[in-house]
């Protein structure tokens, strides 16, 4: 397994964040040797869910206005429906969002996520896959929608669904790991 040698990575998410996307990933970032933070848009705790049903909740490390991309070395946008539906509508989310894509830095997104993407205007011209549902938003956006279990494009590496957990996990961590440290 790649080592992310202390790397910190943020992790994007607010309420009805699809919990094993959260979760998966982010014990994923730990056993690689890294830092996860919870960014949110605001202070306490998210509620998480699996799928429709409220879960467990989580505790934000920092908030969106609070947080800078240049603090972290890759970031991580985790599904649900609600979730990315409330990031998008967020202009301090959207631009965090936008800084590591516009920066380079490694993002990985799976399932609903790339919602914030597309309001963000960063998928133009890239490949990536997402949940079926968010396929005509990426293509309306000037993405290529691809149905792969994990699509990686230059800095962005992309899954469907939690089924696919452990490829993005493990294809995303190799990809964080190849980045130098604050690049």
């Amino acid at each position: 397994m790649a080592d992310l040698n202390g790397k910190k990575i943020a992790f994007l998410a607010t309420d009805m964040v699809e919990q094993v996307e959260l979760m998966e990933p982010w014990k994923a970032v730990e056993q690689a040797g890294g830092k996860p933070e919870l960014v949110s848009l605001k202070e306490g705790e998210i509620q998480g869910f699996n799928h429709y049903d409220k879960a467990d909740t989580f505790p934000v490390d920092r908030t969106v206005d609070e947080a800078s991309p240049d603090d972290y070395d890759a970031l991580v946008l985790p599904g649900g429906v609600g979730n990315p539906d409330t990031l998008r509508k967020d202009e301090n989310a959207v631009q965090f969002a936008r800084a590591f894509m516009d920066a380079g830095k490694p993002v990985a997104v799976i399932c609903h996520g790339p919602w914030t993407l597309v309001e963000a205007d960063v998928v133009r011209g890239r490949t990536i896959t997402s949940w079926p549902s968010v396929k005509t938003d990426i293509k309306n956006a000037g993405g290529n929608w691809v149905d792969q279990e994990v699509v990686v494009d230059d800095n962005l590496t992309s899954s469907r669904k939690p089924d696919d957990l452990p490829a993005f996990c493990a294809t995303f961590v190799e990809e964080f790991a190849r980045t130098p440290v604050g690049a």
